[in-house]
């Protein structure tokens, strides 16, 4: 008899903690099929420390042959969904379409940078939501500081010294707080800079971390304060120009450097499904499952999974809620073959972390608020756990990081228009009826 197929879309948070607990309880009993445009999991916590150079960025690019056992992995983009004759289409590397039929389908196709009508930004701004980003931006820092130490004119000079991140939520926090201690060791080295790098941290919520603890959110701000971060809540842009941007309060502000991380939305793969969303987001039952399509499973930021810890809810988009819902929905998958009882997704928050460059974190573990060196083991501690891959050379970055002088070269291998803030979505034909 031939094997049952179970095609999983993506290979983030949801998709890949799918494939992986999927084939532990399956063994050789199921085709599992994992469809993604890389070879790789990102592990996304990561990228600030990628971007200031304290990374490698293979460390936290997991391959997925290798580490999926017992998993064939399918590099393509899908792009058109066939839920009445049950097969994805998908568009390969080099041009060619191709299809694949399912007995069982995850969609676990993540998240995309969200945007706002604000004149400017998507021209100007540059998100940080991949790998390829992350290298743009360690690239673009280095790149403004030799600039601005070779200016003549004290205002150019300025101006390329001055970063502006705006969202004060858990990257936007890091990339700020990793930032200015990156551009403070290049501005060590070159003593004909005279003046510092600046970084600026804006967002409309009245605190920093808005979403978690406000004893985290002091940490980091009192952080960030030491180090002289310019963190201005209750401030947004209004306008990004090529120059520089104008922000709410009317203030221009000169700079060549705007980093967009105020969120993110489902990806737009989505809306195109014909099925029912929420907010952009897929819904779901809490067993994970697509209303009307018992076969097909959603979970991740794609997915408005029921929260029934806070009735009426849907679970936030984070990579622990993700984690857990492709977790389940491997579960559920392998009961509806008989193996097990399928489960509803019910998740308590046991903390936070927040890795805030240096010697400094934030941190509550079961409640229990840190800050300082206890919370930045607690942090990195935390991040080898959950990496499924690559722990050794990341606790070699670290430590190389902490002995030695960070190297800072650009290398140029990403350039801007690579990494546009919006990405078009290839229009998706889906046939369901």
């Amino acid at each position: 008899m031939t094997k049952p197929r179970v095609v999983i879309v993506g290979a983030g948070f949801a998709g890949y903690h799918a494939a992986k607990t999927l084939s532990r309880l399956a063994g050789n009993r199921a085709e599992i099929v994992v469809l993604n445009s890389t070879d790789y999991f990102l592990y996304l916590p990561l990228l600030p420390e990628v971007a200031a150079g304290v990374v490698e960025p293979k460390r936290i690019a997991v391959p997925l042959t290798g580490t999926l056992r017992g998993v064939r992995v399918v590099i393509g983009e899908a792009d058109e969904v066939d839920l009445q004759n049950r097969w994805v289409g998908f568009t390969q590397a080099e041009g060619d379409r191709n299809r694949i039929a399912y007995d069982r389908l995850v969609l676990a196709v993540g998240s995309v940078n969200k945007l706002l009508p604000i004149p400017g930004v998507t021209e100007y701004a540059h998100g940080f939501r991949g790998l390829p980003e992350a290298l743009y931006l360690h690239d673009h820092i280095v790149r403004q500081i030799e600039l601005a130490e070779q200016a003549e004119d004290p205002a150019e000079q300025q101006a390329r010294a001055t970063f502006v991140v705006v969202g004060a939520g858990y990257t936007g926090t890091e990339v700020a707080a990793h930032g200015q201690l990156f551009t403070d060791a290049l501005h060590a080295q070159r003593p004909r800079l005279t003046v510092r790098p600046k970084w600026m941290l804006l967002d409309v919520a009245p605190r920093v971390l808005p979403e978690l603890d406000k004893r985290m959110s002091d940490t980091a701000h009192r952080v960030l304060d030491r180090r002289g971060v310019d963190v201005r809540m209750g401030t947004s842009v209004a306008e990004a120009t090529a120059d520089g941007v104008k922000l709410t309060d009317g203030e221009y502000v000169p700079t060549c450097s705007l980093v967009w991380c105020v969120g993110v939305r489902p990806d737009p793969f989505v809306a195109e499904l014909g099925l029912r969303t929420e907010r952009g987001r897929l819904v779901v039952d809490e067993y994970l499952n697509v209303p009307g399509f018992p076969e097909v499973y959603a979970c991740g930021d794609a997915a408005a999974v029921p929260d029934v810890t806070h009735p009426g809810q849907v679970c936030a988009m984070t990579a622990q809620h993700a984690q857990r819902q492709g977790k389940l929905a491997a579960h559920n998958i392998a009961a509806s073959y008989g193996k097990g009882r399928r489960r509803t997704y019910k998740h308590h928050d046991l903390g936070w972390v927040v890795d805030l460059g240096g010697k400094d974190a934030a941190a509550n573990p079961l409640k229990v608020n840190l800050a300082g060196l206890p919370a930045k083991a607690v942090t990195r501690g935390y991040h080898l756990l959950a990496m499924p891959g690559n722990r050794t050379r990341v606790s070699a970055d670290w430590v190389l990081d902490a002995a030695l002088t960070r190297p800072a070269v650009q290398l140029g291998l990403v350039p801007a228009n690579a990494v546009p803030l919006e990405s078009t979505a290839p229009e998706m034909p889906v046939r369901n009826r």
